[in-house]
């Protein structure tokens, strides 16, 4: 069975009946490999109430099926740089206009792109089911490799972040393979807020060395009240890098992983400190 609801109400009936979401499909159908697509689906992509992208006082609000497209052509403060950064480089322009920040996020990939300049932008996601709406910090949301606590009743609804202050810079990086459409190695997003040449405020998040992307906090605290000059990623040493647990996998061994994400970290602290743009390295 596939449907596409008119409004929430409605899908959130065909979930009662144990259908799943898809939006944008861009990972529900390379999934199925040479098999037909199998079970129900209820159709969310169309669905207006689920798109836009609000700045309104002191929340961001981008709504679930706001598409990587929308996300990179929105007004938003420099602090989303580093997420219109990575939603440059999920994929193809085909997969962008496409794929949605929700899919991302529910899919549970460690190589997520979207998840690291989400997290320090101290996202939460919200969520509807027939009980009502509730909230989880996007931290806690996603639990492991493909898991999350998305309940089967459930629809992701929107991502919500508090309005970051003008002065916040942030930068993404990704090591792949190759310069384009690449699963990442590592990726790292990070914010810094400079003011008077010293470092307010320091958000960095690391995605492909452990089962979920995560804050790097040793780090951080490392850079908060640094002078903000060139070297001062040099700052971060490995054992700022301790909670991370890279796997050995078929794109790299955890030690080049843990080797590039010390790199990746000092290069996203110098390019913030710089005021400049990330991308694949």
């Amino acid at each position: 069975m596939y449907v596409r609801p008119a409004d929430l109400d409605e899908a959130l009936g065909w979930l009662s009946g144990g259908a799943r979401v898809l939006a944008g499909a861009t990972d529900i159908f390379p999934a199925t490999g040479e098999r037909p697509l199998s079970g129900d689906y209820v159709d969310l992509s169309n669905m207006a109430a689920l798109r836009g992208i609000r700045v309104d006082g002191d929340a961001v609000r981008i709504g679930a099926a706001a598409t990587w497209s929308d996300i990179v052509d929105a007004d938003l403060p420099p602090a989303f740089d580093a997420l219109k950064t990575a939603a440059r480089e999920i994929g193809a322009v085909q997969i962008q206009n496409r794929g949605t920040i929700a899919g991302n996020l529910c899919n549970a990939s460690p190589a997520a792109d979207g998840v690291p300049p989400l997290l320090i932008l101290d996202a939460e996601v919200e969520l509807l089911s027939t009980r009502g709406p509730r909230r989880l910090p996007l931290s806690q949301f996603i639990t492991g490799n493909r898991r999350t606590l998305l309940a089967p009743d459930e629809i992701l609804t929107a991502v919500v972040m508090p309005a970051p202050a003008r002065s916040l810079r942030s930068t993404f990086l990704k090591l792949g393979a190759r310069r384009y459409l690449v699963i990442s190695i590592v990726m790292v997003a990070a914010a810094l807020d400079i003011v008077d040449g010293i470092v307010r405020d320091a958000r960095i998040a690391v995605g492909c060395c452990s089962p979920v992307a995560q804050r790097i906090a040793e780090a951080e605290r490392r850079l908060i009240g640094a002078d903000a000059h060139a070297g001062l990623g040099d700052a971060i040493d490995t054992g700022d890098l301790a909670a991370l647990s890279p796997i050995d996998d078929v794109r790299a061994t955890a030690a080049y992983r843990r080797d590039a994400a010390l790199t990746l970290i000092r290069r996203v602290i110098e390019t913030c400190v710089r005021g400049e743009a990330g991308g694949v390295v």
